[in-house]
Formats: structure tokens, sequence, C-alpha cells
């Protein structure tokens, strides 16, 4: 019975006038990755295209981009599985082979793995082709639920059918 990919509502879309203008995920930020995400059962899931203008060395990904990218993922686990905001305390990033730019869409797909008070341990990956290109293990301070809807507007993350 396969899982079948839900989209996750963006919980920040209308706070533009607030300043919301997220290098990732905003999809107003011209210069931005304008990231999607959707939940695949207990990871979360962003298909991405590698534009030309985010490589570093001719046709390969920049690596400061695939670590924003994963870290983005890791924020998405804790806005839409935790319920909550956060923010990254560690990002360890392993580059395993090159992360092509123009040849088709890249898959990062990232989970919670454990909970120690309120740090999350999460781990994700980039895919191309069905090949891991990178890894990654982060951890995520989550705030309280008081302090995610008073100081980040938070007011939960819903999937689109919802």
């Amino acid at each position: 019975n396969p899982v079948i990919m839900r989209k996750i509502r963006n919980p920040y879309l209308g706070l533009e006038d607030q300043g919301y203008n997220c290098f990732a995920c905003c999809p107003q930020n011209p210069y931005g990755l304008k990231m999607e995400f959707y939940e695949d059962g207990d990871d979360i899931v962003s298909i991405w295209e590698p534009h030309l203008n985010f490589q570093s060395w001719i046709g390969t990904l920049h690596g400061g981009i695939q670590a924003t990218l994963l870290d983005e993922a890791g924020g998405w686990i804790i806005s839409r599985k935790l319920q909550t905001t956060g923010m990254t305390t560690h990002l360890n990033v392993r580059y395993k082979s090159s992360v092509p730019v123009g040849k088709g869409p890249i898959e990062i797909r990232a989970r919670l793995k454990e909970m120690k008070r309120n740090f999350a341990f999460i781990e994700a990956e980039i895919s191309h082709e069905g090949i891991i290109c990178s890894t990654c293990e982060m951890v995520y301070c989550t705030f309280s639920k008081e302090v995610a809807e008073k100081d980040f507007h938070f007011r939960g993350c819903s999937l689109e059918e919802e």
C-alpha cells in the first residue's frame, strides 16, 4: 500500500507584511529557492529543481545551497511533525557525490530520529535519480507553543487538503 505524498500548506504565507521573506521557502523571494514540502509518512519531502544560478563548479550544486536545502527540510519537520518552531543548533553535512544542476529535479527528505527534552535530532538526505548525494544530521532547539505563536506568528502547520 504505497504512501501518497500530501502537500503541506506553508504556514507563513500571508505574513509577508510582517517581514516573511525566507530564502528557502518564501515563494515571493526573487532570489530564493522557493521550496515546497510534502508529507510522506514520517518523512518530510521537497522535490526541487537545481537552477544554474546555484552552482559552484560547472554543473554542480553549491555545497552551501545543499546545506540550506537540508536545514530547511529539518525546519519543516519542526513545523509539521512537532507543530511548533525552533532554531538550528547543529548542522553536520556529509557530501558523498556531486549534485548535478540542469539534470532534473532532486529530492530532499528529512525525518525526526529522536527528541531529548526540547531538542529534535533530525536526519536528512539529498538524492538525484535515486542516488544519495549528501546526508545530514542536525539538531534543532524547539520553542514552546506560546513562543512559536507570540514571536514567530506560528498558528499550526496543516496539509493543503485539511
